[in-house]
């Protein structure tokens, strides 16, 4: 009886963290790109900043995108944006328009290091 009772809550937890992975983004942010800073406007001064190159983020794939919600896949793709802004050198990312796909969603951006 105690066996089984252990195999059941072990199932139980064991969903527990499976679920938990669904909810989160795979992408997190690093300590690095904590700092990298994504904008949207077109007031961005680029005479103060020195450009790296073009960034992406991408959250989401075929196989799991019914398990995230939409505003998940989107911090998951934003984390991943600065994370490779990061890598450049760089602090800011200039937003163009995002890529929308059904099952995932990707951003693409210009990375520059800006005096702040």
């Amino acid at each position: 009886m105690f066996s089984t009772y252990n195999n059941k809550l072990s199932a139980v937890l064991l969903c527990g963290v499976i679920l938990s992975g669904c909810s989160s983004p795979a992408h997190k942010v690093t300590q690095q790109s904590a700092s990298v800073v994504l904008r949207l406007d077109h007031n961005l001064d680029t005479s103060l900043c020195q450009w790296k190159g073009e960034v992406t983020g991408s959250e989401g794939h075929w196989y799991n995108f019914l398990f995230l919600l939409n505003s998940t896949m989107a911090r998951g793709a934003m984390n991943d944006i600065k994370n490779n802004a990061a890598e450049l050198g760089a602090n800011t990312v200039f937003l163009l328009s995002p890529v929308d796909f059904q099952t995932s969603v990707t951003l693409l951006g210009s990375a520059y290091d800006c005096q702040k």
